[in-house]
């Protein structure tokens, strides 16, 4: 059974019990759930968020920057020590910035340092929805916006954040997308069919390493039986699918060489979308393959 509280519940709150039911879900701003207090009732919990961003972006920049300047570093000193708030600590732990060599913590210092000198707050980014290497490449692209971009960009990370902090507290009608799905499909063009028993093998790559993150074997329909990736943002980043296709073309018994020409096909891919759906399926004969992306 779900431990979420309902929106029904929520509604029915006084506004001290809708302010406490919403602790944490933006960070150290009990002001946000109390200013969207009057709202209430709200039809859905996507119509919630929204009521709770409005009073943010409605604030005047100074209680902006204040608002931003409440969250942590990545990386930084607050982390190490473990001093931030308990969303905050999962979700940089989630992605291993509370498990960086010295090399790495000093280069999220040195990028930190810098973006504090020219914005005046910290850097902001929902590191769920980011690989390791993404989130580096965001934190330098994003030293290059003028001051008013860059704090529209931290409330607009803000939001994704706490999107995905709220579906986990609430539950109830119009919940909003914060999932992707990452899908495959082989068939088989030389007996003109789906490939079925094809061994699969998903990797996160990048300059940090190569991770694999599942494994799977299609079935009758050349699918997996499951998504590879699903029920949560996909990280942007690179990644790789590695389809065995030797192993499968010699359980079909063909006359083919002992050396095959295709063993192990790799399909490196990016994903920009952590809320899309990206079907990446293989077109293959023992001689040749083709892939592209599909719905």
């Amino acid at each position: 059974m779900s431990d979420r509280l309902s929106l029904d519940t929520l509604n029915a709150l006084d506004e001290a019990g809708f302010v406490a039911a919403l602790d944490g879900i933006f960070e150290h701003a009990p002001w946000v759930a109390a200013a969207a207090s009057g709202e209430r009732p709200f039809a859905s919990v996507t119509a919630l968020h929204e009521a709770l961003m409005a009073p943010i972006w409605a604030a005047s920049r100074e209680t902006q920057v204040a608002f931003v300047s409440a969250h942590p570093d990545l990386a930084g000193k607050a982390a190490r020590a473990g001093d931030m708030a308990p969303a905050s600590v999962a979700e940089q732990a989630g992605l291993g910035l509370d498990r960086l060599s010295d090399a790495e913590y000093a280069r999220f210092e040195t990028l930190n340092a810098a973006y504090r000198s020219r914005f005046g707050f910290p850097f902001v980014v929902c590191v769920r929805r980011l690989t390791r290497d993404a989130v580096l490449d965001v934190f330098e692209r994003r030293l290059g916006h003028d001051p008013e971009a860059e704090l529209a960009a931290a409330l607009t990370e803000i939001g994704h954040i706490t999107r995905l902090r709220l579906v986990e507290r609430v539950e109830g009608p119009g919940m909003p997308a914060v999932a992707g799905r990452l899908s495959t499909h082989v068939l088989d063009t030389h007996k003109g069919g789906p490939a079925q028993h094809v061994r699969i093998e998903l990797f996160e790559v990048g300059a940090s390493g190569r991770a694999r993150l599942a494994e799977a074997l299609t079935n009758a329909d050349g699918r997996t039986d499951a998504p590879l990736l699903s029920g949560a943002p996909l990280r942007v980043g690179s990644y790789e699918l590695v389809f065995h296709i030797g192993e499968y073309f010699r359980t079909r018994a063909l006359a083919l060489p002992d050396q095959p020409f295709l063993g192990q096909v790799p399909v490196r891919f990016g994903i920009d979308d952590p809320e899309g759906h990206y079907h990446v399926p293989l077109v293959v004969t023992p001689w040749s393959y083709a892939t592209y992306r599909g719905s």
